[in-house]
């Protein structure tokens, strides 16, 4: 099988043998933070203004797939191609049910979701990302629908992905105010990860909040209205409440990381007891997990109690420079790709036949956008 478990092996082969063919059901919490607008922070999307439209983009494609006309069309990139296409190809294999939440975003979607009654979060170096009462009520939403979905899922399990741009420096943060040495540890889509930019934006928020104290526990919910995104409550929330029944799987890298981090802070804090963290795992890309300009593995080690695997999909063999990009670290994750792919291998494809099928998509996306 083409999925490596690198930490909690025995927990993380024990899940994966649980849930093999099994069909998940897929989410993905569309959010947006004004730290996605600022210069050189992220490569999804060329321009800030570009990257405004990226989670609508992603998401759109991520349901409906190719069109010639969408609404939010995909923001180009300076080098690779959006990781939509990896889970976009898996969920039309497999035909997996997609529920897209919006946590906050600047405009309304162009496909069916389920509005969560967010907002877009202020840059993470204002310490004023989000108001308190707006991070319960996100909170209350996420448990309300993991609950919703363990029902609907049964003895399946749930696909729990993201797209935030700008995701990776408010995941530093909230790493970073639960007490978590984070620092230099994180990735981003840039194939040398902008370790100092990310940095300074997050002390910068820290200190307007208060939070730069290393020996005192905050609130997670304050963490979160200081210096988080409104993806990473809701997704904290559906995966506490789906674990006491079914299996989740957070799909991504260092922002789901930072999110179970946050599951853990919840739950020895009593804010929701009946979670069972043995049911959660991190699925990633190996472009991630093996990211030498960051340490993914040696972060959840530190995070602790956490199961990190990876599929070994592998773009070098690829006909696409757009695709080979991800060898050279350009892009890496986003949208669920490294879950969705660990999904398709549980349920019997092995890497050279997902490559096959994502290259397929992706000559049918240039065909219909040069014609």
């Amino acid at each position: 099988m083409d999925i490596r478990v690198y930490t909690e092996i025995e927990q993380g082969q024990k899940w994966l043998n649980k849930y093999n063919d099994c069909i998940p059901i897929f989410t993905c919490t569309l959010g947006f933070t004004a730290t996605a607008l600022l210069p050189n922070i992220s490569t999804a999307g060329i321009t800030p203004e570009s990257r405004r439209y990226t989670a609508l983009a992603d998401g759109e494609f991520l349901v409906n797939g190719i069109q010639e006309n969408p609404t939010f069309a995909l923001p180009p990139l300076s080098v690779g191609i959006s990781p939509t296409f990896i889970s976009r190809a898996v969920i039309e294999k497999f035909n997996l049910p997609v529920y897209i939440f919006n946590a906050g975003l600047l405009e309304s979607p162009s496909i069916k979701n389920i509005d969560l009654g967010g907002k877009p979060a202020n840059c993470v170096s204002t310490g004023k990302a989000l108001p308190l009462e707006l991070v319960k009520h996100l909170y209350q939403q996420g448990l309300f629908w993991g609950e919703n979905l363990a029902q609907q899922s049964k003895s399946s399990y749930l696909i729990l992905s993201e797209c935030v741009v700008g995701g990776t420096t408010t995941a530093l943060a909230v790493l970073t105010a639960l007490g978590i040495s984070a620092q230099g540890k994180v990735n981003s889509s840039h194939p040398i990860c902008n370790h100092e930019q990310k940095w300074s934006l997050v002390q910068k928020g820290l200190i307007q909040a208060g939070l730069n104290d290393r020996n005192t526990i905050f609130d997670p919910f304050e963490i979160i209205a200081a210096v988080g995104d409104p993806m990473q409550i809701v997704v904290a929330g559906i995966a506490l409440s789906a674990s006491k029944k079914i299996g989740v799987m957070l799909a991504g890298g260092t922002q789901m990381l930072a999110i179970f981090a946050l599951i853990k802070a919840l739950k020895n804090l009593c804010y929701y007891t009946e979670a069972n963290l043995e049911n959660i795992i991190v699925g990633t890309t190996r472009w991630v997990a093996e990211d030498c300009t960051g340490d993914t593995i040696g972060l959840s080690k530190i995070i602790g109690n956490v199961s990190l695997c990876a599929t070994e999909l592998n773009f070098s063999n690829s006909n696409y420079p757009s695709l080979q990009a991800y060898e050279k670290g350009y892009v890496k994750e986003g949208v669920g790709a490294g879950g969705s792919a660990i999904a398709s291998h549980l349920l019997g494809m092995n890497k050279v036949e997902l490559l096959h099928m994502i290259e397929t998509i992706v000559s049918s996306f240039h065909m219909t956008t040069s014609s």
